[in-house]
């Protein structure tokens, strides 16, 4: 069995976001983008995780240096398929290389395994989606039996072509020798004048493998942030995955919609978390906690049958079991309470 390669692209500017910060870099969750996909990557058990990052120079990867990822720089962005060019080096030909972006940062890990397990020594797989307004995308061409053809880029498609719905998303995975034979013929004749990554699809077909494709369980997996816009949306599907995710672990919401998860919870029965809480860090919650609204809770624990009032702060620090907290209350590192607060 062949092990898996992830190549993670991450050098694009982000011109749009109006930043000085590159954009992997802009937080979800209280994350970078690029941490949420190659934390992802890494529940697939990959042999390695290569980033291939640009702007913003050394930027990126000291900023996310605790990462466990090779880095290689794409010192001139010349398209997609340029920049996997750069992490070749890094990849054995029996390998299976698995293509993802750094600002695409809600993509499951169980798509992903059902991509690669589509993907072979002799096969190609992508993750393609259905659109009902496909402006902007690569669309998938097929022929009359439904095998994919090829992508086009929709500045060089035709109108026949940029009526298809099926879009591409980016997505990948192939054979590394396969693949590094298919880069390295890629030409830039094109409306934009790059190497497109989409154009290994058309050379994978010439060659006779077949080229299969998975679709994503919800379309938040494969959207991408372009500006903050996309950004402010892609948190709140964020947002309620988490919540959606403490529901089905027992905890009681009183707005699911008025929750911010930014870190790692745990949390034991019956508890209750009121309105507009944010959790930073990582937070555990006892048996039959129970938080007010407005409060925020940042690296911190809460003993069983604590409660909380509203519009607390509670950060680096314990609250013993029982305990009481009066609204507006600040509790930091170590002004921890064991006994009941009045």
């Amino acid at each position: 069995m062949s092990d898996l390669s992830v190549v993670v692209l991450a050098a694009g500017q982000g011109k749009r976001m109006y930043s000085d910060l590159p954009k992997v870099l802009h937080p979800l969750g209280g994350r970078p983008l690029l941490s949420h996909v190659v934390s992802t990557a890494l529940e697939l058990h990959p042999a390695r995780v290569v980033v291939v990052y640009g702007h913003g120079g050394r930027t990126v990867p000291e900023r996310l240096a605790s990462l466990p990822a090779q880095w290689v720089e794409q010192a001139r962005q010349l398209g997609t398929g340029h920049a996997v060019a750069q992490a070749m080096p890094a990849v054995a030909d029996a390998d299976t290389v698995l293509v993802l972006y750094g600002d695409v940062p809600l993509t499951r890990a169980e798509t992903l395994r059902d991509l690669v397990a589509l993907a072979g020594p002799d096969a190609l797989a992508l993750v393609t989606v259905d659109l009902e307004v496909p402006t902007g995308y690569g669309r998938v061409i097929r022929d009359g039996a439904g095998r994919v053809l090829r992508i086009v880029e929709e500045k060089d498609a035709t109108p026949a072509e940029r009526a298809v719905r099926e879009v591409n998303t980016g997505i990948l995975a192939a054979p590394a020798g396969r693949l590094r034979a298919w880069l390295a013929g890629l030409g830039n004749d094109n409306a934009q004048g790059e190497y497109y990554l989409t154009d290994v699809i058309a050379r994978a077909v010439a060659e006779g493998l077949p080229v299969r494709t998975v679709q994503p369980g919800a379309l938040a997996e494969v959207l991408g942030v372009n500006n903050r816009l996309q950004l402010a949306e892609l948190e709140r599907a964020y947002q309620r995955r988490q919540a959606e995710r403490l529901l089905l672990a027992g905890v009681a919401l009183a707005d699911p919609a008025r929750l911010d998860v930014r870190g790692e919870v745990t949390a034991g029965r019956d508890v209750f978390l009121d309105v507009n809480v944010v959790l930073e860090g990582r937070v555990v919650l006892g048996d039959r906690v129970r938080v007010g609204p407005g409060t925020v809770l940042r690296d911190a624990e809460l003993g069983e049958g604590a409660e909380v009032g509203a519009h607390c702060v509670i950060e680096g620090a314990s609250v013993g079991p029982g305990s009481r907290l009066d609204p507006f209350s600040w509790v930091r590192a170590g002004t921890g309470s064991g006994a009941r607060v009045p």
